[in-house]
C-alpha cells in the first residue's frame, strides 16, 4: 500500500464524468492518496487552459503532463516548464500524406495557447470557443509563426483508429500518432513524443521509479503510461484496445472507477 508514490491519470473519460466535472468523491480520494504522500500527476491531450479551468473549479494544484506529452506545466503558477513542438515541414509532410488518403480530411494546430482551424476541420470543443481562431484557407496553417504542439487531423467518414494505421503505416517515424477516442480526429505530435516518455522524465527527476507509479487511462493515447507505470488501469468504459491490452481494471469514469482503487491503496 505504501510503494505507490505517484499517482498518474488521464482526464476525459477517466477522471473526469460525463459532464467532464470531478465527483466528490474522486476529489475525496485524490486528497488520500496525496495525503498518504503520493503526488498526484495529470496526464492529459488537452492543453494547458483545459487544466486551468479545472484548477478554478476543483482547486487543483501540482503537475499536468498536457498535449499528449508535448508539454509539461506547472499548475499553481501557470508555467509551461517543457514544450516539445512539431517541426513545421513535418506536419506539412503528414497533412499532405493524409490528404492523399482522405480527401474530406481537415486539419487543425494547437499552439498550447490557442488553435488555428482550416475550413475543413469541423470539429469543435465545447467550453474552448475563446481559444479557437479559424483562418480562410489551410495554406495559411504553414505561414503562421506560432509553435505547433499538435497537429490535429480531423475526417468526418473516416473513424479515429482507421486514420491512426494509415499514418502509422506510411509516415512512420516522422512523428508521434494517437487518437484520444475523438470521433474522427487524428492527435499528431514530434517524433517520440508520448505521455509516458514525458512522465517518465518527471518521475526520473524526483527519484520515483515506474514500479512506483500508478495509472489510469482509457484510451489509446494513454496505452504507453498504462504499460509502463507499475500498476496500469484501465475504466470500464475504456477504448476496446485498452481493455484488451490491460490486465487491471476498474469500474467506469461515472462510477468513480480512479476513486476506487485509490481508496483501496491510500486509506
Amino acid at each position: 500500500m505504501e510503494r505507490f508514490r505517484l499517482v498518474a491519470t488521464d482526464l476525459d473519460g477517466t477522471l473526469l464524468d460525463g459532464q467532464r466535472g470531478l465527483s466528490e468523491r474522486t476529489r475525496r480520494a485524490l486528497r488520500t492518496a496525496e495525503d498518504a504522500g503520493a503526488e498526484v500527476v495529470l496526464v492529459t491531450a488537452r492543453p494547458p487552459r483545459y487544466v486551468d479551468r479545472l484548477a478554478d473549479a476543483y482547486g487543483l494544484t501540482g503537475t499536468a503532463v498536457c498535449s499528449n506529452g508535448a508539454m509539461v506545466y506547472d499548475i499553481a503558477s501557470r508555467t509551461v516548464t517543457m514544450s516539445r513542438t512539431l517541426p513545421r515541414g513535418s506536419a506539412r509532410r503528414i497533412a499532405d500524406a493524409l490528404s492523399a488518403s482522405f480527401p474530406d480530411i481537415g486539419f487543425a494546430l494547437e499552439t498550447g495557447h490557442k488553435v488555428l482551424i482550416a475550413p475543413e476541420f469541423g470539429l469543435r470543443h465545447t467550453g474552448d470557443g475563446a481559444a479557437e481562431h479559424e483562418i480562410p484557407s489551410s495554406e495559411q496553417l504553414w505561414v503562421t509563426e506560432d509553435p505547433i504542439v499538435k497537429l490535429l487531423a480531423w475526417s468526418a467518414r473516416a473513424h479515429a483508429d482507421a486514420l491512426l494505421a494509415a499514418a502509422e503505416t506510411s509516415l512512420g517515424p516522422v512523428a508521434s500518432f494517437t487518437h484520444s477516442g475523438g470521433a474522427g480526429l487524428l492527435e499528431v505530435s514530434a517524433s517520440g513524443v508520448t505521455k509516458a516518455g514525458t512522465l517518465a522524465g518527471l518521475c526520473s527527476d524526483r527519484g520515483i521509479g515506474a514500479d512506483e507509479v500508478v495509472a489510469f487511462g482509457d484510451m489509446p493515447n494513454d496505452l504507453s503510461v498504462l504499460s509502463w507505470a507499475g500498476a496500469g488501469y484501465a475504466v470500464a468504459n475504456a477504448h476496446p484496445a485498452v481493455l484488451s491490452a490491460v490486465t487491471r481494471h476498474t469500474r467506469s469514469n461515472e462510477e468513480d472507477g480512479v476513486a476506487a482503487v485509490l481508496e483501496e491503496l491510500f486509506a
